[in-house]
């Protein structure tokens, strides 16, 4: 198959993701940090990142699903990594979960009962709903001994509102604690990216943070603490002079007040680069900033470059994709914007 050059690049700053990790871990202070790694690791490709993270320390990862563990059996088998499976085991999963190198996160008395039928006394972990109310086992059900006879590496829990001051993060916190010693599980865990940073009490014996990992910043408090990973860039189609009066992309939402320089991307929606860009969003190149006008389409998107008169057919920008200031831009979630980015990206170490 020949191999043909792609027109997008997903540049991967492996420093800034190694970076972020540990800027974490030190926050989790004495709890283990481990990674959410699910969703392809957020769109940066999962091999890739779990390669950089266990190389920086990290030894616990989380994926949604068992086809995710597949795809990285390889290098947590035999390296000292652990791995949970966040949906539990269904029962088409029960071949997968019995052989490859991972551990069910059981989430309702179905999967414990399946898990303790067909589990050959394997470790699992457990999700204890705590108010959330999206997945996991009753905390009565556990007090009552829903879980007696499993062998538990970590009882957890999931905080609805970390990024936001709420009653209910020590709602969940309290509800979780008042497990410690009910089963015979070595660690709880609770905090995600921003739970980490509520204080000691919510990091119990591990954390799982996510976002953060990535370059977002979930709440304030980790604002200046990580750094940007992910840095899109997209070549050059076309460049031309539109007159003034004259419009650009679908509907004409943009129309040319005075002459201008515009510059046509190979990148658009179908890349992850949604309509919420459109008029919104910028690229860079060197010091300028090069505003997006006009609709973002499926696979074109237009912008200004009257500020960059060396810029051509065949040159390459840098999409302004700092988390924080994207997700303002675009009305989107920074966790959106990560996960959505497409197949048809270059990924490279930047």
């Amino acid at each position: 198959m020949m191999d043909v050059p792609a027109p997008l690049r997903l540049a991967i700053d492996d420093d800034a993701l190694a970076a972020n990790w540990r800027a974490m871990a030190r926050l989790s202070r004495d709890a283990a940090c481990g990674a959410a790694v699910k969703a392809d690791g957020y769109g940066l490709g999962a091999r890739h990142v779990v390669r950089v993270l266990a190389a920086a320390g990290c030894r616990d990862f989380f994926v949604a699903t068992w086809s995710e563990v597949a795809a990285i059996a390889d290098l947590i088998a035999g390296h000292d990594l652990r791995l949970s499976v966040l949906h539990g085991v269904r029962d088409e999963d029960m071949a997968a979960a019995t052989t490859l190198p991972a551990r069910p996160v059981l989430n309702t008395p179905q999967q414990v009962a399946r898990w303790r039928e067909g589990g050959g006394g394997r470790a699992c972990d457990v999700m204890v709903d705590t108010g959330m109310h999206r997945l996991g086992v009753a905390a009565g059900d556990v007090a009552g001994g829903l879980l007696a006879g499993l062998a538990i590496d970590t009882l957890m829990s999931h905080l609805a509102c970390a990024d936001e001051p709420s009653p209910m993060n020590m709602v969940q916190r309290d509800a979780l604690a008042a497990l410690a010693g009910s089963t015979d599980a070595v660690r709880l865990s609770l905090a995600n990216s921003a739970g980490v940073t509520l204080g000691r009490d919510y990091r119990f014996g591990l954390t799982r943070p996510g976002l953060a990992l990535y370059g977002g910043e979930p709440c304030a408090a980790l604002s200046g603490v990580v750094r940007q990973v992910v840095r899109p860039q997209a070549q050059i189609l076309q460049r031309r002079c539109v007159r003034a009066g004259g419009a650009v992309g679908y509907n004409a939402t943009w129309t040319a007040p005075v002459d201008t320089e515009v510059a046509i991307l190979n990148l658009g929606y179908a890349d992850g680069y949604l309509r919420g860009f459109s008029g919104r969003g910028a690229a860079r190149c060197d010091d300028a900033r090069l505003p997006v006008i006009g609709r973002v389409s499926m696979d074109l998107t237009a912008i200004d470059v009257t500020n960059a008169a060396h810029l051509a057919e065949g040159d390459w920008v840098e999409i302004d994709y700092h988390l924080p200031s994207a997700a303002a831009a675009s009305g989107l979630s920074q966790y959106e914007l990560l996960t959505g980015l497409g197949i048809r990206f270059d990924r490279r170490a930047a």
